[in-house]
């Protein structure tokens, strides 16, 4: 290699191939340098390219390292064996999602031309209404190819490579991801039932973060929720700083199993609400709706125009379609309280054994184990797939995300019992075992 470009590639073929491991080391710049004949400004520029994709982070003292997870194709999923139950994927249940093909009938007529509206007025009406019931001072808003679209295209918007974000810890992976691979640093906070501690976000303020990313409710993979006194100590913080980007992403709507919470209001400068249809109609549907500050939507929607200009409108009018009908609306309530059942069985049935765990709404359950590996390893031997923790946390302990959206009620007290077995030293598991 001779050129910083020619090089980023390089390394980025090598982790990308797993001959450079997650957490490894890449040489100090002037080692490398020398090693390779070039100039201590080639590979340094090298290494920034690296980190603006990131594919790696700074370690301090320590030199540069290979990120945790670096926006790379994902090798594909490991296949849950037969007879397994699949408690790993955070899907919703399809059996709750409404049958598409009697709307797919009814809105097949029609397409979009080049220079009309990039949101379908009907959508935009619709949205704006539901996110003004929830305080969401929603004046404008826009169509999006899902919520991490969303959150993405909001980032991009006021972000630059080297900003700092708050982010939910625990919290979803591909939060962690988007803010690597815009080359910010993601500065983790603590949460609890109740999202955010105000302790944590009130320290990261201080050390200066540009932006936040809020799960309002459903958050993934703790199912905290947001209530009203939570917003009151949160808000608070942010009056003092009133130039932080405020992003929250409502990625389970209406199924969330508790009602909307919001830390924007009309006199924030920079924010956006993102709610997605996927828990809700399904995670086919890639349409998500995006409100905001004038200046956050009307940038976000100037970019979207360069790039795929706008929403497939057959979607568009799909979503609408399916909100506008009362069957549909009484399948969401039915789904509701299905996920809310399915997912205080569980956390009931492991209080019942001695393992406390809180999970408000959403379709999932954390559960904070002695180490995943072996838990994992223990679950799947009693027939039950769990996630591990490690993708989901920065600094908080070790936990394993269980998804009860399909998990029937009856079968929480054996799924409990295995994770009591599996979480037991007295078993025989170990950490190599």
């Amino acid at each position: 290699v001779r050129t910083a470009s020619e090089m980023s590639d390089a390394v980025e073929r090598l982790i990308a191939s797993g001959r450079l491991p997650v957490g490894g080391r890449l040489p100090p710049v002037r080692d490398l340098a020398a090693a390779l004949d070039l100039s201590p400004t080639t590979v340094a520029a090298a290494y920034r390219a690296l980190g603006r994709r990131g594919l790696v982070r700074g370690a301090g003292r320590r030199g540069t390292a290979i990120a945790a997870s670096p926006p790379l194709p994902m090798t594909a999923a490991t296949p849950i064996p037969a007879g397994v139950v699949d408690l790993t994927s955070g899907n919703p249940d399809p059996a709750l999602l409404p049958a598409l093909r009697p709307h797919l009938r009814r809105i097949a007529d029609g397409t979009k031309a080049y220079g009309e509206p990039a949101t379908l007025p009907a959508l935009d009406e619709a949205a704006r209404l539901a996110f003004r019931a929830d305080d969401v001072p929603a004046d404008r808003v826009i169509a999006v190819s899902g919520a991490l679209d969303g959150v993405e295209r909001v980032l991009l918007a006021w972000l630059r490579p080297g900003d700092r974000v708050a982010v939910e810890d625990p919290g979803f992976p591909r939060v962690f991801d988007i803010v690597a691979a815009l080359g910010l640093v993601a500065v983790p906070i603590a949460i609890d039932a109740h999202g955010f501690q105000p302790e944590a976000f009130a320290a990261a303020l201080a050390t200066g973060v540009a932006a936040c990313v809020v799960t309002p409710r459903a958050q993934n993979p703790t199912g905290a929720a947001l209530d009203a006194r939570r917003v009151r100590a949160l808000r608070a913080l942010l009056r003092d700083h009133p130039d932080v980007l405020v992003i929250e992403d409502d990625h389970a709507g209406p199924v969330a199993g508790v009602a909307a919470q919001t830390l924007v209001s009309a006199r924030r400068e920079r924010w956006a609400v993102v709610r997605s249809v996927a828990k809700s109609l399904g995670p086919d549907l890639r349409v998500a709706l995006l409100a905001g500050d004038p200046a956050t939507v009307e940038r976000v929607e100037g970019r979207q125009r360069l790039g795929p200009g706008w929403v497939s409108n057959l979607l568009q009018r799909l979503v609408v379609d399916l909100w506008a009908d009362p069957s549909v609306t009484t399948m969401l309530e039915r789904a509701t309280d299905a996920y809310g059942d399915r997912r205080d069985a569980l956390v009931d049935s492991l209080a019942a054994r001695g393992i406390a765990v809180r999970a408000d709404s959403g379709l999932n359950v954390w559960v904070r184990v002695p180490d995943e590996a072996t838990v994992v390893r223990s679950m799947l031997d009693a027939g039950y797939a769990v996630a591990s923790g490690a993708r989901f946390r920065i600094a908080t302990a070790p936990a394993v995300r269980i998804t009860t959206a399909a998990l029937p009620e009856r079968r929480a007290a054996a799924v409990a019992r295995a994770l009591e077995a599996a979480c037991t030293p007295r078993v025989g598991l170990t950490a190599t075992s």
